[in-house]
């Protein structure tokens, strides 16, 4: 069942936000939810103390995303995807950490990925993580994964399994190339891009541990 959360009613202390018809773990019974199938759907829940997603890292991060765009990082969040994580996020302390976004304004909370298009089999160009050039010429990819701290976020360039490279981290990580494919939380952008950003915003999001 969904309970509506009206524009008059007082702010409720916790709301579940509910994406792909999820079932209600028992530890968070009683509290409102809020079926998710459009991310303007998070709207109307942002005034709650804490929001707890039932969901993957991709729709947390379409509802960061809705909080940033409303200047409501005040907001507590905590995801679940196992049932029995469902207390902790109900009960669990929160604990600001950076929040990484891109210029378009989608937030990036698990990891990001720089891959060839479709037509190449590398990624061509120049990538840097603050002033630490990660590659120039061409490589078979990048990943981009948040981190707890400051300074935000880390970065490497994708090589077979008995070459790793190191991690950079850094506030950003910028590229310009002749054609990236982006990937946000596994979800692959609609079209090649030829610049892209990911960095930490100025204030950071209350994740619930």
């Amino acid at each position: 069942m969904t309970y509506p959360i009206r524009p008059d009613a007082q702010p409720f202390a916790a709301v579940v936000l509910r994406f792909a018809g999820r079932r209600v773990p028992r530890p968070l019974a009683g509290l409102p939810v809020v079926d998710v199938t459009v991310p303007t759907d998070v709207d109307p829940a942002s005034d709650a103390g804490r929001l707890i997603v039932l969901g993957t890292a991709a729709e947390l991060a379409i509802v960061l995303a809705r909080l940033l765009r409303a200047d409501r990082l005040d907001v507590e969040v905590a995801l679940v995807r196992r049932p029995w994580t469902a207390r902790r996020a109900r009960t669990g302390t929160a604990r600001r950490v950076p929040l990484i976004r891109d210029e378009t304004g989608a937030v990036l909370t698990r990891a990001g990925l720089w891959l060839p298009p479709d037509e190449a089999r590398t990624v061509a160009g120049e990538a840097v993580v603050d002033d630490t050039q990660l590659f120039d010429g061409e490589v078979a990819g990048v990943r981009i994964e948040p981190i707890a701290d400051v300074p935000g976020l880390r970065a490497r360039v994708l090589t077979g399994p008995l070459r790793p490279r190191r991690w950079v981290t850094g506030r950003a990580a910028q590229l310009g190339t002749t054609g990236v494919t982006v990937v946000r939380d596994g979800v692959r952008a609609s079209r090649p891009a030829r610049r892209s950003t990911f960095y930490r915003h100025t204030k950071g999001w209350l994740r619930v541990q």
